[in-house]
């Protein structure tokens, strides 16, 4: 009897514990470059893939993960930036779900969420199914990419400015992400400013092609890179890995026998479900 009352009651506290997550709009007023977008952001599993989900993202926020209390700050902070092809984010194992993975090890991280392309009715993952079949889907894409490229940079450059606020080394500050998110992560290695510039970069499984991958800085940060053999787009891992190898830059790969696309925190019994216990090793290796 008493287990069965202990469970709803830690399901609750897990749900106000996220309530209370301090949320940050990332920019004062509207966003620059969208000050025209007046659409208003939801969240909702009501989907074709019965995945929860953030959508019609117009006022980018950070939502900030402080380090668990039972272990030592380690002055680290990650910006956590989830996938989904800039129509939606991933925002339970690709967001909440890593940003708890990082506070209980001691990191405090930060969960962008970035501007994406404007959903008209509630499901989100139809209408992007639908521009893949019309083959539609590059071209709505490509305004909507910049806008989230900064996003992510103004995410690093306001974690830099408020570092003291929250216990964290200004040189210690990294970005992450998944697929689309993986993207903006890869992209804020690139054309950064001292205020800007992450120390370190995670694209995990991310869409990053050659034709992004030139110019490489002369003081481009170290890199961790994980993606599974089962998805197509692991072989931009693979490209990304080399540039920065061939730069002589710090690099990290791993290429999972099998996890497929989008495996995230996702406890799948596969290979790529070790990947956070090799980036815990590499951040420690790296000094970070």
């Amino acid at each position: 009897m008493k287990k069965k009352l202990l469970l709803p009651f830690l399901l609750l506290f897990a749900f106000v514990a996220n309530a209370q997550q301090k949320v940050i709009q990332l920019y004062n007023g509207a966003a620059p470059g969208s000050e025209s977008w007046t659409w208003n952001q939801s969240e909702s599993a009501d989907n074709v893939f019965h995945s929860d989900v953030v959508y019609n993202v117009s006022h980018p926020t950070l939502t900030v993960y402080l380090p668990d209390g039972t272990v030592p700050n380690t002055g680290t902070a990650v910006v956590i930036c989830p996938g989904g092809g800039l129509q939606t984010l991933s925002i339970t194992q690709e967001g909440y779900q890593v940003g708890q993975w990082l506070q209980k090890h001691g990191i405090t991280a930060f969960l962008l969420e970035y501007r994406l392309m404007h959903t008209l009715g509630p499901d989100p993952y139809k209408e992007m199914l639908a521009k893949m079949k019309a083959n539609t889907v590059m071209q709505e894409q490509a305004p909507v990419a910049p806008l989230a490229v900064a996003d992510g940079r103004a995410a690093i450059a306001y974690v830099r400015s408020h570092a003291a606020e929250y216990g964290i080394s200004p040189d210690r500050i990294g970005i992450m992400g998944f697929s689309a998110g993986g993207t903006i992560a890869a992209a804020a290695a690139y054309g950064y400013t001292p205020q800007n510039r992450p120390d370190f970069v995670a694209p995990v499984y991310a869409y990053f092609p050659p034709a992004m991958q030139a110019n490489v800085p002369a003081d481009a940060p170290p890199m961790f890179l994980a993606a599974a053999s089962d998805d197509a787009t692991s072989v931009y891992s693979v490209q990304l890995y080399n540039t920065w190898v061939a730069a002589k830059h710090p690099a990290e790969l791993h290429i999972f026998l099998n996890g497929a696309h989008g495996f995230g925190m996702k406890t799948q019994h596969t290979a790529s479900d070790s990947w956070p216990g090799l980036f815990e090793t590499w951040l420690k290796l790296s000094g970070f």
